[in-house]
């Protein structure tokens, strides 16, 4: 078994979408700092190190709860786990490009590209955006849009969860959030800023884990995204 990371790393100032603070990662107490507590002996000092992390449940690689856009929709520590874990694909869609439209035949292109019959899979959206403009904070303009026929394909697949790289799954700017107006009456959801998702093009389907934190009431959560690979 091969285990492959997709998660952004956690950073402060991590670029975010203009509407979102972007994350706070900074120490806290430091070992020197921590000698003041005189924890253990005096001739086997026990320091401490620690980290302050404030952010919202949007940050970094994360999931969108049911609740994120439906008043009435499961928060994130209420959803089934098992949503968040198994068979998966991801689809190479980088030849859409910066700003460009993913539709439904570009997703079942790439599903026969994949040689994968997409069925209940966690699909995954390679579209190169990271490789092409990260740390850029401009890069929260430039994913390509999921559009309605591609999230209705989703659906029609039985693909309850889906995740793309970048900030969204809409052009933002636009204001419009198709894919997420119809996630939200469909009752799917999506991982955002995945990252690394070239290291599991061609790879057929594999499993795939992005576990969210047991937040009480929060409308999603960061995760930490793996792809567990037969060698």
């Amino acid at each position: 078994m091969r285990i492959i990371d997709l998660t952004l790393p956690l950073e402060d100032g991590l670029p975010a979408l203009g509407r979102l603070a972007r994350p706070v990662v900074i120490p806290h107490t430091t070992h020197e700092a921590s000698k003041k507590f005189k924890q253990g002996t005096a001739d086997d000092l026990l320091t401490f190190n620690t980290w302050y992390l404030g952010m919202l449940d949007h940050s970094g690689t994360h999931i969108d709860a049911l609740s994120h856009n439906d008043p009435n929709g499961l928060t994130v520590d209420q959803m089934p786990l098992d949503w968040f874990m198994g068979k998966a694909v991801c689809l190479d869609l980088r030849h859409v490009g910066d700003r460009g439209d993913i539709t439904a035949d570009d997703m079942e292109a790439a599903a026969r590209k994949a040689g994968v019959k997409v069925d209940g899979h966690i699909v995954l959206i390679c579209t190169g955006i990271n490789a092409r403009h990260w740390p850029d904070p401009g890069i929260c303009a430039m994913n390509p849009q999921v559009t309605a026929s591609a999230t209705y394909w989703l659906h029609e697949h039985g693909s309850r969860v889906h995740g793309v790289e970048g900030p969204s799954t809409d052009r933002v700017d636009e204001n419009l959030f198709v894919n997420h107006r119809i996630c939200r009456d469909l009752k799917m959801v999506h991982y955002e800023w995945l990252w690394n998702l070239e290291a599991v093009l061609g790879v057929g389907e594999f499993q795939f884990q992005g576990i969210p934190l047991r937040i009480t009431g929060a409308s999603g959560s960061p995760v930490r995204a793996l792809a567990f690979l037969e060698d």
